[in-house]
């Protein structure tokens, strides 16, 4: 049997590193060839290895979570071996094998699995029973003594009895909200004293007040890793570099929805079903036709703004795994339908994992909706190095005063976040107006500009 060292390939485009998201075998699993053991990811993009021969593996390289660079070794395989393999030293063995020491410690043979762990079964040696104590009679109940504050059953005094506590504990328990009625005093005569008060307060602070529920103190603790990690290290840089402002519109979507729900009606049998974000999608390419530094990115380091003439738009989409947003690519070449299709989709690719890293690379502005869920107002944080986003907020039927009356009309918020560094407030507002006119009056998106 020989031992094979798997290294962590290089993943192309000149990837350096990546981290690994999971392990899909233990130490000690049989593998066959092309058999995927492992999960890593750059970028966004996972990519699974295989093994590159039957065998058994035995040792792992690394743990979820942990970023490896290309050619570090990822796991180790006894070409021929059963399972069982002890595992190399130097590289971390699954937890799941016992060691010798914890067996010493008090292990019950049976947690020892000589066919899975390696391990020869110790048996443990049969310690000599103590023999039983006698039982001690319980304590007699004594009288609590003259002063002192041992809670006693009942409440603190009969009802209507007025506390005895002097002006300053009375002052400090209005201060703290506290009814002196519910204080057991402890001086004479059932006197208040300070003492009693604090007593009081330590037992408030301590127990809830007595609801008939439980405190769950219950914390869960959960490793950010994968694109959990990658979502939270790119928002993070997002805020930290980029000079965010943000800019507010409410739009009239009456004659749109119209619009949208006639269209379905009449080709929903033949053309993809139109939702809201193909039309905003028509709406920003042609207002970024007149306001190209809109749809941009920026070098910060190299400080310089890239335009570009093909208008590549991110739709930040929610997956199981978290945040992504694959790209639709030339949207100034495509009509309605087109960019229904399109963003249906990438939205059902990345949502199955199945997104390949150039349809979640290379986007020049971001579209991000929450759909009904999306609130009055939101900041969106730039998807940095653009230097636009534009986010849409829900639906509602409100009055709005029209030729000298309120009339119910369905209006939804565009708000917009913005790099201030290479976007003027200016620019920003004729770009979000040029929108919002494009569509309150949507039979302009099919106008020859």
């Amino acid at each position: 049997m020989a031992s094979r060292s798997v290294k962590l390939p290089d993943i192309g485009e000149g990837v350096a590193e990546a981290e690994l998201v999971e392990w899909h075998v233990k130490v000690g699993d049989a593998v066959r060839e092309d058999q995927v053991v492992a999960a890593v990811m750059t970028d966004k993009a996972t990519v699974e290895i295989p093994s590159p021969a039957d065998g058994t593996v035995t040792a792992l390289g690394a743990e979820a979570g942990q970023v490896l660079p290309v050619g570090a070794e990822l796991f180790r395989l006894e070409i021929g071996g059963g399972v069982g393999a002890a595992p190399e030293p130097g590289i971390a063995a699954s937890e799941e094998v016992k060691t010798a020491e914890s067996a010493a410690e008090g292990a019950d043979a049976s947690d020892l699995n000589p066919a899975a762990d390696g391990l020869e079964p110790k048996t443990a040696a049969t310690a000599t029973p103590e023999p039983p104590k006698p039982e001690r009679p319980p304590p007699r109940a004594s009288a609590p003594r003259p002063g002192s504050r041992t809670a006693s059953p009942g409440p603190p005094r009969p009802p209507g009895e007025k506390p005895i506590a002097s002006p300053a504990v009375r002052r400090r328990a209005l201060e703290a909200g506290v009814d002196l009625r519910q204080v057991r005093g402890s001086g004479p005569a059932g006197r208040v004293t300070h003492d009693d008060l604090d007593a009081f307060l330590r037992g408030a602070a301590a127990a809830p007040a007595s609801t008939g529920r439980t405190a769950n103190t219950a914390v869960e603790e959960v490793k950010v890793i994968g694109l959990r990690r990658r979502i939270a290290q790119k928002m993070a840089d997002a805020k930290r570099r980029a000079a965010h402002f943000s800019y507010v519109e409410e739009v009239d979507v009456s004659a749109l929805e119209e619009l949208r729900n006639a269209f379905n009606t009449r080709f929903g049998e033949t053309r993809p079903k139109l939702t809201l974000i193909p039309f905003l999608v028509q709406a920003l390419v042609r207002a970024a036709a007149d306001l190209p530094q809109l749809n941009a990115r920026y070098d910060d380091e190299a400080e310089v703004i890239h335009r570009y003439g093909g208008v590549h738009v991110g739709i930040a989409t929610q997956t199981p795994s978290g945040l992504m947003v694959p790209v639709l690519r030339h949207a100034e070449a495509r009509d309605l339908w087109d960019c229904a299709a399109e963003v249906r989709r990438l939205a059902d690719s990345a949502q199955k994992g199945l997104a390949a890293r150039d349809e979640l690379t290379g986007s020049t502005i971001t579209i991000t909706s929450l759909g009904a869920l999306g609130g009055i107002v939101t900041t969106p944080v730039l998807n940095r190095p653009e230097v636009a986003i534009l986010g849409v907020n829900k639906q509602v039927m409100r009055p709005v005063w029209r030729d000298g009356a309120f009339v119910p009309r369905l209006t939804m918020n565009l708000s917009s976040s913005f790099d201030h560094r290479v976007v003027d407030g200016y620019d920003a507002a004729l770009f979000i107006q040029a929108i919002k006119s494009l569509l309150e009056t949507p039979a302009m998106l099919f106008m020859e500009p």
